[in-house]
């Protein structure tokens, strides 16, 4: 039995270094991990940069796509780019901080101006995301190589929120890392954390009473079924960031890299476009699917969210992100 096992661990072991990098004939078989669904821009965008890498590789890379956390939750998936288990990845900054904490610093709660903003700040090649690469390169060996809007943030409740004080008590799903916790937390919440894949059976279940998200993500995954208000707060201005596994990307020939670079310059402008496209398209598609959508022309207090955010911000994290925080306001 013992050789039996230790006969399918080689296999496995085998596989997996193989599907990240060991050529098959001419052509690399590179996974991607991410916990979208398919038919959400996330899920979509991580299709479009397969495609466009097989195309300007000659063939010679395929990446094959495993959506909807299909090879483990988000925290298990950061940690297989980390290793090598998957060569590509995707996760919210503040998701991918576990690996490396200071991306989490681009997650901040009502830190951009707006989306050209966070794009410029994003964009790989600016003075912020420079440092954080070199510095996740070292430490967790991700390197990351594009990144698009991935909307604004929501609150979903069963409940008419206007202030704070309406979610005082109520639980709120917060992703299970530091600063999506204290975003939550400032809105007069209590956070619980859950991973994304159990996130529709707590609300179901009511382990949870509500929980944020960018419209996209709840239209494509039906929320609308489960949860009866959305809460237009605009709390958190996101950039999804997608990595390769340090040691897959200088196993690539100079060509490779080219190719993938040049897809992932084009996958970001194309993905951030259709968020900025869809997200006025998923509200309206929310309010026909019955969810009561609640603006600060319906009355929402967002001043009074935005200020006791900051306020939690400023005392858990000024420390140690004030730094970034001033790269960031250097980038008009």
């Amino acid at each position: 039995m013992r050789r039996i096992g230790l006969f399918l661990l080689l296999v496995f072991l085998s596989t997996a270094v193989f599907a990240n990098g060991q050529k098959d004939g001419e052509v690399k078989r590179l996974r991607y991990a991410h916990m979208n669904a398919p038919e959400s821009v996330a899920g979509r965008q991580a299709v479009y940069f397969a495609d466009l890498v097989k195309e300007k590789s000659g063939g010679s890379i395929e990446v094959e796509v495993y959506p909807s956390s299909q090879l483990g939750t988000i925290q298990e998936q950061a940690e297989m780019l980390s290793n090598g288990t998957v060569a590509f990845h995707h996760n919210t900054m503040g998701g991918i901080g576990s690996l490396y904490p200071p991306y989490a610093a681009l997650d901040t709660p009502f830190l951009f101006k707006d989306v050209d903003h966070l794009m410029r700040v994003t964009d790989v090649d600016s003075v912020v995301m420079k440092e954080l690469n070199e510095g996740a390169i070292e430490a967790r060996n991700i390197r990351n190589i594009y990144n698009f809007f991935f909307g604004a943030r929501q609150l979903t409740t069963n409940n008419a929120v206007y202030t704070p004080s309406d979610l005082r008590g109520k639980k709120i799903r917060a992703i299970p890392f530091p600063i999506y916790v204290t975003a939550v937390e400032g809105m007069g919440a209590l956070a619980t954390p859950i991973d994304w894949s159990e996130v529709p059976t707590a609300l179901a279940t009511g382990v949870a009473d509500g929980q944020e998200n960018p419209v996209g993500v709840i239209y494509a995954n039906k929320l609308f079924d489960i949860q009866s208000h959305l809460m237009v707060t605009s709390h958190i201005m996101g950039a999804e960031g997608v990595f390769i596994n340090e040691t897959v990307w200088q196993g690539l020939s100079d060509e490779e890299k080219k190719a993938v670079s040049e897809a992932a310059a084009e996958t970001a402008v194309w993905a951030t476009q259709q968020t900025v496209e869809s997200e006025e398209a998923d509200l309206d598609r929310l309010r026909a699917a019955g969810m009561t959508v609640i603006t600060v022309d319906d009355g929402l207090k967002v001043e009074q969210f935005r200020s006791g955010v900051q306020t939690l911000v400023n005392e858990r994290f000024s420390d140690d992100w004030g730094d970034i925080y001033k790269l960031i306001n250097t980038i008009d």
